[in-house]
C-alpha cells in the first residue's frame, strides 16, 4: 500500500485535470451512451494534450 500511495499523485493530478479543465465532473448529457462518449472525449483531448507536449521537447 505504502508503495502504491507514493505514485498515486500522479493519477490524481491527471483526474483533477479531466474534471476541472475537460467536463468530466457531470454529464453534459444524459443517457449512457452520451455519458460514454463524453469520457471518451476528454480522456482523448488529455492523451492528445500529453503526445503533443511530449513532442515538442
Amino acid at each position: 500500500f505504502k508503495e502504491r500511495a507514493k505514485s498515486r499523485y500522479k493519477i490524481e493530478a491527471k483526474n483533477g485535470e479531466l474534471k476541472q479543465r475537460h467536463g468530466y465532473e457531470t454529464a453534459s448529457s444524459s443517457g449512457l451512451e452520451a455519458m460514454e462518449l463524453q469520457a471518451a472525449m476528454a480522456v482523448f483531448t488529455v492523451n492528445m494534450k500529453r503526445i503533443v507536449k511530449l513532442k515538442n521537447q
